[in-house]
């Protein structure tokens, strides 16, 4: 007869290569995640970033917000940064997910403040794995047009400025670090990963601190039979988190062309207004206040601005249409490898518990039989 051990085990091995199983394929067809075998690098991860759309759907126009263009430079924005990261070389494995993950070496979130098609406001966030802040700070460009015509296969490039200057940032700040430091992020990350999924094995390997930090009490053998599984489950979640990765470099380079239709049209809505701005401060001349001369200029000038107004409103439409199929697409094909995720973690985690108990000996009382 099989034991409930071997039968556990089983199971567990089963679930990992049905894993890694079903998403082989698509991770030989995408781009490789570059990584390094040098210890003292961090890997990073960049979640989708937030739009920053104001609840309040009356304010859009005021604040020049397009929710659903907003919606596409959260997804594009990410897959710069980190190809920006890649090619300082200065990290390990840098990818972008859908959703945050705490256990992470170091995430980089990002909120859009403003985007006009012209000009960029990006706040910018970077935890570590031990809850630490290395960054919180706005930055900004305007666009570049130079930079854009030389990228003409990637979305949002007209804002690169902003993406060297956090990378340039980031860097320096891990150049601040110490290898033990390092190593304690790395460390808190591998535990804080672990302590989801098999709790029992492995939650009093850390301790969280007032403020919210993790402090990594000690680590466990490199050896130890938990810990390996632990990391088999983590690179079988890896697989499908570069799967995702790869999506987005996809969505980014369908997507480029139709921004940059978008900005010029944007380009072309701004100087409407700008034309309006300048006719109605301009006046009505020497007319009198009342004359008919003075009610036809109020008149153009609201004719004028409404006109502008519904351009704008068209435009958006049209190109929220022209990206539908696309974003679509992405959406369900990332919302498929989520939910395997998302369904895989309790059975990882039953599984790993049930592991931990059979393999844990019954403490010793001493007391005699």
């Amino acid at each position: 007869m099989v034991s409930v051990k071997s039968r556990v085990a089983l199971l567990t091995l089963a679930v990992l290569v049905v894993a890694a199983t079903a998403f082989e394929a698509a991770a030989r067809a995408a781009t490789p995640v570059p990584a390094s075998s040098d210890g003292s690098v961090l890997n990073v991860t960049i979640p989708v970033f937030d739009p920053g759309i104001p609840a309040d759907p009356s304010v859009f126009r005021d604040l020049q917000v397009f929710p659903r263009i907003r919606q596409i430079e959260a997804m594009l924005m990410p897959f710069l940064l980190r190809e920006t990261l890649v090619k300082s070389g200065r990290w390990g494995a840098v990818r972008v997910t859908t959703k945050p993950d705490d256990a992470e070496e170091l995430q980089i979130f990002g909120t859009i403040v403003r985007s006009d098609g012209d000009w960029l406001e990006l706040r910018v966030r970077a935890v570590d794995a031990t809850g630490s802040t290395w960054l919180d700070k706005i930055f900004s460009s305007e666009a570049s047009d130079e930079t854009a015509a030389s990228h003409r296969d990637r979305g949002t490039p007209e804002f690169q400025a902003i993406y060297d200057d956090v990378a340039n940032e980031l860097t320096a700040l891990r150049a601040r670090l110490d290898e033990a430091t390092v190593a304690n992020i790395k460390g808190t990350s591998l535990m804080r990963y672990a302590a989801v999924l098999a709790p029992s094995a492995f939650s009093d390997y850390l301790e969280q601190n007032d403020d919210g930090t993790f402090r990594l009490l000690r680590l466990p053998a490199r050896n130890d039979p938990m810990l390996i599984r632990i990391e088999t489950v983590r690179n079988t979640e890896f697989l499908i988190t570069d799967t995702v990765d790869a999506r987005f470099r996809a969505f980014n380079k369908d997507l480029a062309r139709t921004y940059r239709v978008w900005r010029q049209y944007r380009r072309k809505v701004a100087d409407y207004e700008a034309w309006n701005t300048n006719f109605a401060a301009a006046g009505p001349g020497d007319a009198e206040r009342g004359s008919w001369e003075s009610i036809k200029h109020q008149y153009d000038a609201y004719k004028y601005d409404r006109l502008t107004a519904q351009e704008r409103d068209r435009l958006a439409v049209a190109f929220n249409n022209e990206v539908a199929t696309t974003v679509d697409a992405m959406e369900a094909r990332v919302a498929e490898l989520n939910g395997w995720v998302e369904q895989g973690y309790p059975e990882w985690s039953r599984l790993l518990e049930g592991l931990y108990e059979i393999e844990t000996p019954l403490p010793d009382t001493g007391a005699e039989r």
